[in-house]
């Protein structure tokens, strides 16, 4: 199992001194065993951690340890770091993530407080255990092995330098042919061609394709297939290099092979490092609910439920409406035109008693564009591009914004 395990002193972050700090984590522990799993969490979570018997030199602050007021449920408040030397940083205070076996606690009382700091230990049965946090100044108590996914996941972010996750949007239909598809095409289109990083996922193995609605059903990269042996993190990066780029954006669509399915671990891993990567991130959903596309939905932002204007549709988006609301929050709707007689988009929306998103305008020439393999949005001066931004612009101030 990789890591640097030091002699104390040691030198500073990266084995330079006024180098950059480490990727990974600060790892500060005397139990071998301890050490051991802690490696290989680290190994999983694709960081190199730094490792430390004690306190590294220069960490200590010069007021003295201090007590740290206020743990509750699990996790214990620190403090900053009063009574550092200015313009100093040690391995301790360059760390992304500080790691601290419950051997070291008391060893390590006298550092500069900081945020992101994690006190692991393996007695389930040890109350004390939330004091010594207090006495660190730890965020979080983890206690192994039931902690190791929540762990490997923090390793990770921090070994990615993870920001904002991507504000991510998913399309259904409210019955079959309501324009799902191409609403979610012209969607990561508009976003990609505003320079934000954007990631397509087809989540409808019956569909038609994503990729051959985008013209690129031979491009290179991985489908989902590829992706169902995952169990563990997968990582952000790595998942966006492997996927076909296609108009600027990347496309995680379905092979022409036999699987039609992924396990729900699989489907959670890999949307959870989509998000990881910010920018926007588009899912076309089907309208059936398993399990795999219930771990999707947990992880949306929004949801536009596309339904044409006539009755018989909004009947079927009625139903479609009940089972996704049972895990998303924030589901609106889109109407398509053109209305049948009495109906008009606030009243779709009224009927199914969803917020109104906006109308989905009917784009002509869209037909012959698909066949020129120009997909939805192409035209950034068409009706459909314009909904698009609308909607970006909409939804960018009611999240803050994304990365």
């Amino acid at each position: 199992m990789a890591g640097n395990i030091t002699p104390d002193p040691p030198p500073v972050a990266g084995g330079r001194r006024g180098g950059p700090p480490a990727s990974g984590p600060l790892i500060v522990t005397e139990d071998a065993g301890l050490l051991d799993d802690l490696l290989r969490l680290c190994a999983a979570a694709g960081a190199t951690p730094e490792v430390h018997h004690s306190l590294p030199a220069g960490s200590a602050a010069s007021a003295g340890p201090g007590v740290a007021a206020g743990a509750r449920e699990g996790t214990a408040a620190g403090g900053g770091d009063e009574g550092s030397a200015p313009g100093r940083r040690g391995a301790w205070e360059a760390a992304p993530l500080v790691i601290v076996g419950d051997d070291a606690a008391r060893r390590v009382r006298g550092a500069v407080r900081r945020r992101g700091v994690v006190l692991v230990g393996r007695d389930q049965d040890d109350s004390g255990v939330w004091q010594r946090a207090v006495e660190i100044g730890a965020d979080h108590v983890l206690l192994l092995p039931d902690g190791e996914q929540w762990l490997v996941d923090r390793i990770a972010d921090v070994a990615e330098g993870v920001g904002r996750p991507a504000l991510t949007v998913g399309v259904i239909g409210g019955r079959g042919g309501a324009g799902a598809s191409t609403l979610a095409c012209a969607l990561a289109v508009t976003s990609a061609r505003e320079g934000t990083r954007s990631l397509l996922v087809d989540a409808d193995p019956l569909g038609g394709g994503l990729d051959v609605l985008l013209g690129g059903e031979t491009a290179d990269g991985l489908r989902w297939p590829a992706f169902a042996a995952s169990r563990g993190r997968v990582g952000g990066g790595a998942l966006e290099e492997s996927l076909p780029e296609l108009h600027s954006l990347r496309v995680l669509s379905w092979d022409r092979g036999d699987c039609v399915s992924v396990p729900p671990q699989a489907v959670r891993a890999v949307l959870a490092a989509a998000r990881r990567r910010g920018g926007t991130v588009v899912v076309d959903l089907p309208r059936r609910i398993d399990d795999g596309v219930a771990e999707i939905l947990a992880q949306l932002d929004v949801a536009l439920l596309v339904v044409p204007a006539e009755l018989r549709a909004v009947a079927a988006a009625g139903r479609v409406a009940t089972a996704v609301g049972m895990v998303l929050r924030d589901l609106r709707v889109a109407v398509r035109g053109p209305y049948a007689s009495g109906l008009d988009d606030r009243e779709v929306a009224r009927l199914l008693g969803l917020p109104l998103a906006g109308e989905v305008p009917v784009e002509s020439g869209l037909l012959r564009a698909a066949e020129s393999r120009r997909p939805p949005g192409t035209a950034a001066r068409g009706p459909l591009a314009r909904f698009c931004r609308e909607f970006w612009d909409r939804a960018l101030v009611e999240t803050g914004g994304a990365a």
